[in-house]
C-alpha cells in the first residue's frame, strides 16, 4: 500500500469518526430518572477503620513479631518491623493527604 492510499483510508476513517461525534447525544441529560444517588459517609468509614481495624492489625503484627523473636529470628523480626513501620508511615501520609489535600491544591494553584 502506498502512502497516498494509506492517507486516503485514514482520512475516510477520520471523517466517519467526526460524523459519529456530530450525532452523539448531549452529555448532560436534561431530565433525571430514578432516585437521587446515595452518598457514603466517609468520616464514619475512616473512624471505623482507625478505631476498630487498625488496632487489630497492629496487635496481629505484634503477635507475629513476638513469635518470631522467641524462635531466635531476631533479624527477620527487625526487618519485618522496619517494613511495618515504613508501611505505617505511608498510610499516615495517605491519611494526611486525604485530610489536607484540598488545602495543598489550593495553596499550589493560587
Amino acid at each position: 500500500m502506498s502512502l497516498m492510499e494509506l492517507s486516503q483510508v485514514a482520512w475516510q476513517h477520520v471523517a466517519h469518526a467526526v460524523d459519529f461525534l456530530g450525532y452523539a447525544p448531549d452529555p448532560t441529560p436534561t431530565t433525571t430518572v430514578g432516585p437521587a444517588p446515595k452518598t457514603i459517609n466517609t468520616q464514619a468509614v475512616i473512624g471505623f477503620v482507625t478505631e476498630k481495624i487498625a488496632p487489630i492489625l497492629l496487635a496481629a503484627l505484634g503477635v507475629i513479631f513476638i513469635g518470631r523473636a522467641s524462635k531466635g529470628e531476631v533479624s527477620r523480626v527487625m526487618t519485618s518491623s522496619a517494613i511495618a513501620i515504613i508501611g505505617l508511615a505511608f498510610i499516615a501520609g495517605g491519611v494526611a493527604l486525604f485530610a489536607f489535600g484540598s488545602a495543598l491544591v489550593a495553596l499550589m494553584f493560587q
